[in-house]
């Protein structure tokens, strides 16, 4: 920039207003190289809260309740258990003795389709609404006779603690959960903490469905997909009522033979019910399914055995009535039939039927 003689303005060459160029470029270049240097720091110091941040269902809304795991182990609700996880949460309590062992046994499935990813990037958490009865060492019992394998916890803690902590999972029921009875929401918690993805889920569902939404949908399917055609799929026939009774309510702890299409592997809490229709009397299998509860304090023998002999896990009661006990009865009856025809069966002498009163010795060929 110069001035020439005699004139008040200055006069801008093209070196100068080249060089004016260079310190606005330079300028701008250093205000965004410092918010990038300063967003980089951001994410590595701090990573936990940047991912806080993305969610509105992190530390400031969930309790960070003190609890006991089955080992002893004190831990934290929210950053022990949760933070940055993919979990289930169910509440229970070991002396139930219709629910809670249905939820157990279906959480117990669905823990068998996931694998070791329990424990790993997929955690289970049953949480108990009685801690006075279950203490740490009540719930590891309860779990050993469940056989359940690593990466699920059960919990309990201070009564007002658990009850807030259900309250915020929106599991409390007012007037139902009132501290005068255990009865209690049945529904299953599951998200993901980190992206702020819950939903509630029924016990009863389908394993395979609850697997799929804890290891694919919660995890905004970052497993590779397996690529099978539904030109392959099976033919699905409407089930009838005792079917559907059937899968809903027993098959949580009962198969159906080597044919059954979930596989005896994930089943073993109860026996199989292959040929039980053959070997049991009716009107006592009848009343076993609507009040077996009944029939153990009545110290039926039978009944008894089969405590002693599956863990001394009760058969829950599913208060059915006595006309959907029969429509369970005719599916299984049917069933053995499809699988085991009834010439065969007879012919080689292995079945033989049981009436009322017979030794609790003949239990064994329930199975």
């Amino acid at each position: 920039m110069n001035r020439r003689h005699g004139d008040s303005q200055p006069v801008h060459t093209p070196r100068s207003r080249a060089l004016g160029m260079h310190l606005v470029l330079l300028l701008v270049a250093c205000v965004l190289g410092s918010r990038v240097l300063l967003a980089h720091q951001a994410s590595v110091g701090e990573p936990s809260a940047a991912s806080e941040s993305a969610t509105p269902w992190g530390g400031d809304y969930f309790p960070n309740t003190l609890l006991t795991d089955q080992d002893g182990r004190q831990v934290h609700f929210f950053d022990d258990l949760i933070k940055n996880k993919v979990v289930v949460i169910n509440f229970i309590f070991t002396s139930c003795s219709d629910s809670c062992p249905l939820e157990t046994a279906r959480l117990r499935q669905v823990q068998k389709l996931l694998g070791d990813r329990v424990g790993q990037d997929i955690f289970f958490y049953s949480i108990s609404i009685d801690p006075i009865s279950d203490t740490p060492e009540v719930l590891k019992a309860y779990s050993q006779r469940f056989k359940v394998g690593p990466g699920w916890k059960f919990l309990t803690g201070e009564f007002e603690d658990v009850t807030d902590l259900r309250k915020k999972l929106g599991l409390f029921i007012e007037g139902v959960d009132n501290g005068r009875n255990k009865d209690h929401n049945l529904s299953l918690i599951v998200g993901n903490q980190t992206t702020g993805r819950w939903m509630k889920a029924s016990p009863f569902e389908n394993p395979w469905i609850l697997a799929d939404q804890l290891a694919n949908t919660l995890q905004n399917w970052k497993q590779p997909s397996i690529e099978e055609s539904y030109a392959n799929a099976p033919d699905i026939r409407p089930p009838s009522n005792g079917e559907e009774l059937f899968r809903t309510r027993c098959a949580s702890c009962h198969s159906l033979g080597p044919m059954d299409g979930q596989g005896l592997g994930m089943r073993s809490i109860g026996p199989d019910l292959i040929g039980v229709t053959r070997n049991r009397d009716p009107k006592w299998l009848n009343r076993w399914i609507r009040e077996p509860d009944r029939l153990l304090a009545e110290k039926d023998p039978i009944a008894l055995q089969l405590y002693e002999q599956f863990e001394r896990i009760p058969m829950p009661n599913l208060r059915l009535d006595e006309q959907s006990a029969q429509s369970i009865i005719d599916f299984l009856s049917d069933e053995t039939e499809r699988q085991q025809p009834s010439t065969a069966a007879m012919t080689d002498g292995a079945l033989t039927p049981v009436k009322p009163g017979d030794s609790a010795a003949t239990v064994s060929r329930m199975r």
